[in-house]
């Protein structure tokens, strides 16, 4: 099946690919874009690797290679290679909501219990409407943010 993304990579990319891998003094994510890249250019078939051989190289997923090479045709040398942003989640506990659970948690505990629990806070956030749903995770990492533990 034909490649819709196809690295060919002009002389100057090639040479700042090559002086970037052999520098060492960019970060290893980027180096090994830069290695892909060079492995993955069409004009240099004696050299040229097929994805499998890339993803076996270095490690990566076909998925990758095949994101890296659209990245580079579609916006250039200088797009490819920096790291992308992750996607980051919203907050589940916003300033009120996290001085909120503080105030829950130095309150006596739930009826029928001698302490809070991680979860026993989770629910009582859900009951008080301040959070649609919330993950004990979320709550044990808010306290040790505050420095405030249970028990």
């Amino acid at each position: 099946m034909a490649k819709k993304y196809v690295v060919t990579l002009t002389i100057a990319e090639r040479e700042q690919l090559l002086r970037l891998t052999q520098s060492g003094k960019a970060a290893a994510r980027k180096i090994k874009r830069a290695h892909i890249l060079l492995k993955a250019d069409l004009r240099h078939l004696d050299a040229r690797w097929t994805d499998e051989q890339i993803r076996d190289a270095y490690a990566v997923h076909t998925h990758t290679i095949a994101e890296l090479r659209k990245r580079l045709v579609l916006a250039g040398l200088d797009a490819a290679l920096p790291e992308r942003p992750r996607g980051h989640r919203r907050r589940a506990l916003d300033g009120e909501a996290e001085a909120h659970l503080i105030a829950v948690a130095c309150s006596p505990a739930a009826d029928g219990h001698a302490h809070w629990t991680l979860r026993l806070l989770a629910d009582r956030m859900v009951e008080l409407k301040q959070v649609e749903r919330v993950s004990h995770e979320t709550i044990r990492q808010t306290l040790k943010k505050m420095n405030l533990s249970l028990g």
